[in-house]
């Protein structure tokens, strides 16, 4: 069962309601976005019936209440029919705007990181990523600057205006970069490692969470609602390919994703055309793609010299390629009846 807040409820109001399905034998899970807070309820079918969706209704604050059936209450579309618009420093991310996320896949060098960054601005992103700690398949490969790294996003952050979306990759760091960045990132290797949607759903920051690389739906909307039982709301899904059997690509956008997720979930959905293609040639088709599925957002990688990058040179769109995407960006998402959160910035 799910218990939706009126906007004006208080937070005595939250507390109250919670006591009472304490009191009753269920537990409570309070939940906060942007726009609204919901209290999730957890408990046997008898439980359920004691606490009676009538008498809920008439706490102080309650403006409705609702039986999921759906294995994921929190995030799911039955829960808030709605599609949810989240704000990253004031930059939203939803359906009726179209946001590009663009920068350093790693970051290197104060120089290279604000290069980066300045590229990405002129291309219409509105959002910079960088990496500053780097799971990597490798041991050997580079791994990223950590707190170095966060320093200098937040520098680059100060000097051009752009909010900060970077990847957390253990639990223990969450406070850190929390400290730093304007979003937290779950990779796909992380995605259901649930001590870490744990810590980030209680940091109070927007979560950008990626699809593991064999994730199903239901499975990556349930590691969203591990972070949505802690209390935030503020989750951006990212399609960013899955493992298939064919060898030319690293992996495979399911671009079918965007339109199943927004479906299932009331949370935003990008994809990250970089990671999925690996290489820069097919970066900007697969934007292209995505962006008609309907995304709220791209991710991409650009770097000023791709041929000496630490990390995924490849992919990392530069020159024409990267000309290409902003005029993707600029072109298509009015089409589909979206205003671009670049010009909304400006």
């Amino acid at each position: 069962m799910v218990i939706v807040m009126a906007p004006d409820a208080t937070d005595a109001d939250v507390q109250a309601t919670v006591g009472h399905i304490e009191t009753h034998g269920g537990q409570a899970f309070v939940s906060r976005g942007v726009m609204r807070t919901i209290v999730g309820v957890v408990g046997t079918e008898d439980v359920l019936e004691t606490l009676d969706e009538s008498n809920l209704r008439s706490l102080p604050g309650v403006a409705e209440t609702m039986r999921i059936t759906a294995a994921y209450k929190l995030v799911s579309a039955q829960n808030h029919r709605k599609r949810t618009t989240i704000r990253v420093g004031g930059v939203p991310i939803g359906p009726d705007t179209f946001t590009l996320i663009a920068g350093p896949c790693a970051v290197e060098t104060a120089e290279q990181t604000l290069e980066s960054a300045l590229m990405a601005k002129r291309a219409g992103a509105t959002l910079l990523r960088g990496g500053a700690f780097k799971p990597r398949t490798s041991p050997y490969a580079f791994q990223g600057l950590g707190v170095a790294g966060l320093r200098i996003l937040a520098d680059v952050r100060e000097e051009i205006g752009l909010p900060v979306v970077t990847e957390v990759t253990d639990a223990a760091d969450v406070d850190v970069v929390a400290e730093h960045a304007d979003m937290l990132q779950i990779g796909t290797r992380n995605m259901q490692n649930f001590a870490l949607l744990q810590a980030v759903g209680a940091v109070g920051k927007p979560v950008m969470l990626k699809r593991g690389l064999t994730a199903t739906y239901e499975e990556w909307l349930m590691a969203a609602e591990y972070i949505a039982q802690r209390g935030n709301l503020d989750i951006v899904l990212c399609e960013r390919g899955v493992r298939s059997f064919e060898p030319s690509i690293r992996n495979m956008l399911d671009v079918s994703a965007v339109a199943m997720l927004q479906r299932q979930s009331h949370l935003p959905v990008i994809v990250d055309p970089s990671h999925a293609a690996g290489r820069r040639d097919l970066v900007v088709p697969l934007a292209r793609a995505g962006i008609a599925a309907g995304a709220d957002g791209v991710m991409v990688d650009v770097h000023p010299r791709p041929e000496s990058a630490l990390c995924d040179g490849a992919q990392a769109l530069v020159g024409e390629s990267l000309d290409e995407l902003a005029q993707a960006v600029a072109t298509i998402p009015p089409l589909l009846g979206r205003t671009s959160a670049a010009h909304l910035a400006g």
